[in-house]
Order: C-alpha cells, then sequence, then structure tokens
C-alpha cells in the first residue's frame, strides 16, 4: 500500500494531466467545444478536492486491512473518473 504522500501526488499528477489536456484543448480550438471543456475542468478539480478529502480523513477506518481498502478505493476512483474525463475531452475532439 502507497503512503498517503504518494496518493496524493498520484491524484495531483493524473489530475493535473487531465487539466493540462482541456487547457491545451481550449488553446488549440478556442471556439470550440469551450463550455463543454470547462464543464471537464470543473468536474476535475471538484474530484480532486473530493479525494484529497478522502485521503485526510479516513472516517472511522480503525484497522489495517480497512485502511488499505479504503486507499485502494480511492486509487480505483481516480484512475475511472480520469479515463472518463479524457474520454469526454475526446468526444469533443
Amino acid at each position: 500500500m502507497a503512503n498517503r504522500r504518494d496518493i496524493k501526488k498520484d491524484i495531483n499528477n493524473v489530475l493535473g494531466d487531465v487539466l493540462e489536456e482541456c487547457f491545451s484543448e481550449i488553446l488549440n480550438n478556442p471556439d470550440k467545444n469551450e463550455k463543454e471543456i470547462n464543464a471537464i475542468i470543473d468536474e476535475a478539480v471538484d474530484l480532486a478536492d473530493d479525494l484529497i478529502a478522502r485521503v485526510n480523513n479516513p472516517a472511522g477506518i480503525k484497522s489495517g486491512h480497512s485502511m488499505k481498502a479504503h486507499y485502494s478505493k480511492i486509487s480505483e476512483d481516480l484512475e475511472d473518473k480520469a479515463i472518463g474525463f479524457i474520454e469526454k475531452l475526446n468526444a469533443l475532439s
């Protein structure tokens, strides 16, 4: 299991890459789908806030096995949502 610092870095790196792709798309095609891309950006930022909060506050988890499952779920959510954001962005292009 990765430590909390590594999970936070993963969240920031993955969602930072998603945001970078969104901004790149806006710069390359300024008149095309800007509202939809801004919606993806808002969702990504909200997800980052939510995941960091979940990492910092493992609500009521006391055992090691439960903690490992909690952090694994966070990593899975990050991966699934990031893939979804990129798919949405690709569909707009």
